[in-house]
């Protein structure tokens, strides 16, 4: 259940049609509400507060009719400057980046508003009668219109501002990085466990380990694609019915071709007793990653931005240092969290499920290694790299950790020895190098 309402749910977050949909039967709501109580509410607004409109059937019409025109109008325009903006940005900074674009609520709302306002003052025009029997003009439902007509032009300055900031490298950066520090966030609590019942978390025996790699059998994919989403706790489930321990062979970002291993089951004479439907069904595939689950895909979508800014037909070092500073941010707040335990126990204490997730040295792989790469020959972008990785070093307490850090540094230390020919910028990059040495040494000591 929980992959299916992901699945749907993600679809329905990067689309641009569900919030103006929301908003147009609400118009149409509103707009049969309204005419409804239009005759009562009318006498009262008039002879209150006598500001009402107080036109005739024409020119009720008249009104509507402008107004709607209008809106079906700007609608238009409005979509095609949400399409320009998609298409400068995804040529230039990538096209993962789309997905970002068809999420922003604030470009949807402004495409619902001019939809709704369409939609209100078409149905208000059906009510006018004209006829001299029978004479309707609904006056209230009229001023309504007008008043979402005026709103709508202040929506419109806004957006074309908000078009305007968010083309901007920047401005997309900071988007992405946000998505990215709400995934750590999600995925990564801060104190993690604090005030629950103790659940064991240390590994399990280590002759359990190498019989569960000798028996163990697999139960494979059903279909192709991307994994977006896991529900453990159906595994869990699962594995408690059939007392079996159940341990990911896929995680969420890979790809699984079907007939691969998604899990392996241990005792393994019990995997013929297991639903592979319902396993497989844990697993929510598609046909791209997504941020739910992988916290990896954000790491690649400000790699992405980054080596495209590093790229000859583009050259701009500026939009890659700061997609290296924002990856700083990441990494801080990831350094101080603590890792989730790979292993999942029933009420008894009873191994079930094994999960491993994704742990800092592979996130700093993601982030350093194509980048390292593609910047030795830009001093700007090496020497901030490296000091980015003495941002991270003050923060990071595990040694695994700062070993993976020293590593990165190393390696872009020795790419600048061979990408760089002067000797100043040699040693600037020796000098952030040394400072990186330092730190980790530093943390190494307070650590113990």
């Amino acid at each position: 259940m929980k992959t299916m309402i992901f699945r749907y749910w993600d679809r329905i977050r990067s689309s641009l049609w569900f919030i103006p949909t929301i908003m147009a039967i609400t118009a149409a709501l509103l707009a049969f509400i309204s005419v409804a109580l239009d005759r009562p509410v009318t006498n009262w607004l008039l002879h209150t507060w006598g500001w009402t409109f107080t036109g005739g059937a024409e020119g009720a019409s008249s009104v509507l009719g402008i107004i709607a025109g209008s809106m079906i109008t700007i609608a238009g325009v409005v979509f095609s400057m949400t399409l320009i903006a998609l298409s400068l940005a995804t040529s230039q900074l990538g096209p993962r980046l789309l997905r970002n674009f068809l999420r922003d609520t604030i470009t949807q709302v402004v495409l619902g508003t001019f939809v709704a306002t369409f939609l209100y003052c078409l149905l208000v025009l059906l009510t006018i009668r004209r006829a001299e029997e029978i004479v309707f003009v609904p006056h209230v439902s009229i001023t309504l219109g007008v008043f979402f007509a005026v709103a709508s032009v202040g929506v419109l300055i806004y957006f074309i501002h908000h078009v305007s900031v968010s083309m901007q490298a920047n401005e997309i950066v900071a988007r992405v990085s946000r998505e990215l520090v709400a995934g750590i966030d999600c995925l990564f609590p801060e104190h993690i466990g604090w005030g629950a019942p103790r659940i064991p978390t240390a590994p399990p025996d280590p002759d359990f380990l190498d019989a569960f790699e000798r028996e163990a059998l697999p139960v494979p994919a059903s279909s192709d694609g991307y994994i977006q989403f896991i529900d453990t706790d159906v595994l869990l489930e699962l594995a408690l019915q059939k007392d079996v321990v159940i341990r990911l062979e896929q995680v969420p970002g890979h790809y699984v071709v079907a007939g691969c291993p998604l899990v392996l089951v241990w005792p393994g004479k019990r995997v013929t007793e297991l639903p592979t439907e319902q396993i497989n069904s844990a697993f929510a595939l598609g046909s791209q990653r997504t941020s739910g689950q992988d916290i990896e895909f954000s790491v690649t979508q400000l790699v992405e931005i980054a080596l495209r800014a590093l790229s000859t037909g583009v050259n701009d070092p500026f939009t890659a240092i700061t997609c290296v500073d924002h990856l700083a941010s990441a990494l801080s707040r990831l350094a101080m969290r603590d890792m989730p335990s790979p292993y999942r126990y029933d009420s008894n204490d009873h191994l079930r499920v094994i999960a491993p997730g994704a742990t800092f040295p592979e996130v700093a792989d993601v982030a350093f290694n194509q980048l390292r790469q593609s910047a030795r020959s830009s001093t700007a972008v090496t020497i901030r790299l490296l000091e980015t990785i003495a941002v991270v070093a003050r923060f990071a307490h595990r040694p695994m950790d700062r070993a993976a850090l020293l590593r990165h540094a190393g390696m872009i230390a020795r790419g600048a020895r061979d990408g760089l020919s002067e000797a100043e910028e040699l040693q600037v990059v020796e000098d952030r190098y040394q400072l990186v040495i330092q730190l980790c040494g530093e943390s190494s000591g307070s650590s113990h």
